[in-house]
């Protein structure tokens, strides 16, 4: 016979001490939605800091050059020579010690050979290479100062700041650099190498203002420009967290002009003896190679270091300078991709143009 199983209902006494379960629990949504098991919840400030961070980093990165094989041969370049500059005289005997035997060939004790008074030309060749990158430095921030004042301040401002800054810039144009060099190292009798950059970088400012002007006058026009006017915020604020962010890449690459065309501008001077006196620099060594006939009596170890150095310092900045030119201009930096799909579509349309030919030829 089957057991009889009585099935009674429970009390409400017994409802009541009975044990909580989970499906008498108030069930959170925050607690049922896919992954909030695992992951806490997320402050909405916390997110909205880490989208500025991430895209203030992707904003960085797109200031960036890419890495390129001119743009690492580039740093290469400009490592190098920098690095011999800061190091080289610590490991070099005196620039200015002629107890060396004269116009000596390069040779194990000297390195590049020694000059016609005996001085050691690789001695000289690191202490002329801190000095023509002083020179280039001081007289490159010197232009990029003066560039930003009368190129971006005329740009934003417009009105009569404009007018006076243009009209000032437009003097500084019309007026050759290199012969006032020459005129003002003329008339100075001693000349430092703090006062040679300083005058190349006085006049060697103008043609970046005008390229800063315009990029300034294109920048006035946006919407967080404006935005940023309206705000209230001060002139130097918006300038300086607004409109410069926006020009790194092209003051970067008018700081790179700035500084080759002071080196070459001291060389040059220097050749023709205006140059720094008391200081050793390239143009200096160029300047006692010519007057120690150096060509005539074949010490080509006298003259070749200094403008090597010249011609390899130019060539590095201006490897850096094209990859900074891919960032202002995104024809540059679309240049390489656009060159390959043009070769596989040369290359598929290749091999239709047989085709044809072929087919046309049975036919």
């Amino acid at each position: 016979m089957s057991e009889r199983v009585e099935v009674t209902e429970p009390s409400i006494s017994d409802l009541e001490s009975a044990p909580e379960t989970l499906s008498d629990r108030t069930i959170d949504p925050a607690i049922v939605a896919p992954g909030a098991l695992m992951t806490p919840p997320v402050d909405a400030e916390v997110v909205a800091a880490r989208d500025e961070a991430s895209a203030a980093r992707r904003g960085i990165r797109q200031l960036l050059p890419r890495m390129s094989l001119k743009l690492a041969l580039g740093l290469i370049i400009v490592g190098g020579i920098v690095l011999f500059g800061i190091l080289g005289p610590l490991f070099c005997q005196d620039p200015m010690d002629s107890d060396n035997p004269a116009l000596s060939p390069p040779s194990p004790e000297h390195l590049l050979g020694t000059t016609k008074l005996g001085y050691d030309v690789l001695a000289q060749l690191a202490w002329g290479t801190r000095g023509s990158l002083m020179v280039g430095m001081t007289a490159g921030l010197i232009a990029l100062v003066l560039s930003i004042v009368f190129g971006i301040i005329a740009g934003y401002k417009g009105g009569w700041w404009d007018e006076i800054l243009s009209l000032f810039t437009n003097i500084m144009l019309v007026i050759p650099g290199l012969p006032l060099v020459m005129v003002i190292a003329t008339y100075i009798p001693g000349r430092s190498w703090m006062l040679v950059a300083l005058v190349l970088g006085i006049t060697g400012w103008a043609g970046s203002a005008v390229v800063l002007r315009a990029q300034a006058r294109s920048l006035r026009s946006r919407d967080y420009v404006a935005a940023s006017r309206v705000a209230g915020e001060r002139t130097t604020r918006i300038i300086r967290v607004e409109i410069l962010p926006n020009l790194l890449p092209l003051l970067a690459a008018q700081f790179l002009f700035a500084i080759i065309f002071a080196i070459l501008g001291e060389a040059g001077l220097s050749y023709l003896g205006l140059g720094p006196t008391g200081s050793i620099t390239w143009g200096t060594m160029l300047n006692d190679a010519q007057t120690g006939q150096a060509l005539g009596t074949g010490a080509w170890w006298w003259f070749v270091p200094p403008g090597l150095m010249i011609a390899l310092l130019g060539a590095g900045l201006s490897l850096i300078n094209f990859s900074i030119d891919e960032i202002i201009n995104p024809k540059l930096r679309l240049a390489p991709e656009n060159a390959r799909r043009v070769r596989k579509a040369k290359r598929a349309g290749r091999g239709v143009e047989s085709s044809r030919v072929l087919n046309g030829a049975e036919a």
